[in-house]
C-alpha cells in the first residue's frame, strides 16, 4: 500500500542554530532506499550548511519564504519560484533574514540508476515560472517539468509539478521501472489509491510504490497543486483505460502567461524515453 501521511505527524528535529529537520521519506518509513525527501524550517537569520556526497545527487526548492544560497557555484537569490540542482560534491550554505521553508529530496548512490551519473553534472538553478506550461489532451490539468534529463543532465530522477484545477479528475494508471511520490503543494482533493480513496491536503507526502494504481480528484473550490518525482527518470505508465492515455500539449506559455524559457514536443506519459527538451 502507499504511504501516506502530513509533515504535522513528523517531529522537527534541530540540527542547526535556527534549522529544524523534518524527514518525510527515510528508508525506514518507506522500506526502500531510492529516493529522501526532507522539509527543512529555517527561522529568522538561520544559516543551513549542505554538502552533497560524490555519490549523491540533491535539489531542493523553496516552499516558503526566500533565501540566498551561497556556496561552491556562487552566490543565488532564491525564492518559492527557484527549483535547485546541487550536483555530486557541492558545498554551501542556504541563508535568510525573514525565515524560510525548503523541501530537499536526495537520490543515494545515483549512479545505481544512472550508467553515466557524474558524468558533465553542474549546478542549476531554474526558475520554475519561467518554463513551459503544458496541457493535458483529455482534461483541465497542467504539468510543468522541474527536474529533468535536459535541465540537470542526469536520468537518476525526473520531477514535475502538477496543476489540477476545481473539479478536474484524472485517469488511474500505475508506473513499472520506477517508484515515486507527490508533495501537496497546496490546496485539497481525494487520492484514488487503487480500490480505496484518501483525503490529501497540502503538506501530505504520498509515497507509491512500483505498480500501484492512483489518481486525484480535486473536488474543492481552489487548484490543488503538487509537485511528483521519480526515481529513475525513465519509466512506464500504464493506464487502465488505454483510450485515455495522457497526452500533453505545448501551450506556448508559461504558467503565467508570459513566453516560455524552452520548447517541448507534444507526448504522452505513456512513452518510456523522455521527448526532445525533458
Amino acid at each position: 500500500m502507499p504511504v501516506l501521511f502530513n509533515y504535522d505527524e513528523v517531529e522537527p528535529v534541530t540540527i542547526g542554530n535556527g534549522v529544524k529537520k523534518q524527514a518525510l521519506i527515510t528508508p525506514e518509513r518507506v522500506k526502500n532506499d531510492c529516493i529522501l525527501l526532507d522539509r527543512f524550517i529555517l527561522d529568522e537569520m538561520a544559516i543551513m550548511e549542505l554538502a552533497v556526497s560524490n555519490t549523491d545527487l540533491a535539489w531542493f526548492q523553496l516552499l516558503e519564504g526566500d533565501a540566498v544560497l551561497d556556496g561552491t557555484e556562487g552566490a543565488h537569490d532564491l525564492t518559492v519560484s527557484n527549483v535547485v540542482f546541487l550536483p555530486p560534491g557541492f558545498e554551501g550554505n542556504l541563508s535568510t533574514t525573514k525565515g524560510a521553508v525548503a523541501l530537499f529530496g536526495g537520490v543515494p548512490d545515483a549512479a545505481r540508476f544512472d550508467k553515466n551519473f557524474g558524468e558533465s553534472l553542474e549546478f542549476r538553478c531554474i526558475n520554475w515560472r519561467a518554463e513551459p506550461a503544458l496541457s493535458s489532451v483529455h482534461d483541465e490539468r497542467t504539468r510543468i517539468y522541474l527536474v529533468t534529463p535536459t535541465l540537470f543532465g542526469t536520468k537518476a530522477v525526473k520531477g514535475e509539478m502538477i496543476i489540477y484545477p476545481p473539479g478536474t479528475t484524472a485517469a488511474l494508471h500505475h508506473h513499472e521501472g520506477a517508484e515515486h511520490f507527490q508533495y501537496i503543494i497546496s490546496g485539497s482533493g481525494t487520492a484514488i489509491l487503487g480500490d480505496e480513496t484518501a483525503p490529501i491536503r497540502a503538506g501530505d507526502t504520498l509515497y507509491n510504490y512500483e505498480f500501484e494504481k492512483h489518481n486525484f480528484i480535486n473536488g474543492d473550490e481552489e487548484d490543488l497543486v503538487f509537485v511528483e518525482y521519480f526515481v529513475p527518470a525513465e519509466c512506464s505508465t500504464i493506464w487502465v483505460n488505454p483510450a485515455i492515455v495522457c497526452s500533453w500539449e505545448p501551450t506556448g506559455m508559461n504558467v503565467d502567461g508570459g513566453d516560455p524559457s524552452r520548447h517541448i514536443d507534444a507526448h504522452t506519459s505513456a512513452e518510456t524515453v523522455n521527448p526532445e527538451g525533458v
